[in-house]
């Protein structure tokens, strides 16, 4: 890795350094926004199609197969199994294909925490 002085880059180049480093920090926030608001999205929808009422809780006939089968450990652990997939495979995979599974992720983490 190359050694970078310094004290013998100008002010312009400074800026262009920071301006580079600015737009890329924007961008990393701006996906990772997009995918809290898609986890919420999915946490949000999965509840309301999965309950009935909220004074009694009161389940949907898919809220039953969700929460209360077996399906329920998929349900739980879906998150898990991607992150394994995506630190093992991260290397591997191209960058759409990497963010693609990290929205798969987002919705999958909402749907995981829409039982809480």
């Amino acid at each position: 890795m190359a050694e970078f002085n310094y004290q013998t880059q100008t002010r312009e180049q400074g800026a262009v350094i920071d301006q580079g480093l600015r737009s890329y920090m924007q961008r990393v926030f701006g996906y990772m926004g997009a995918g809290l608001a898609i986890t919420g999205a999915a946490a949000y929808g999965t509840f309301t199609s999965t309950v009935q009422s909220l004074s009694p809780l009161t389940l949907t006939p898919f809220g039953e197969t969700l929460y209360l089968s077996p399906l329920r450990w998929l349900v739980i652990l879906a998150p898990l199994a991607l992150v394994m997939v995506l630190s093992f495979g991260i290397n591997r995979l191209s960058s759409s294909a990497a963010q693609g599974l990290f929205w798969v992720y987002s919705a999958l983490m909402g749907v995981s925490l829409s039982s809480l």
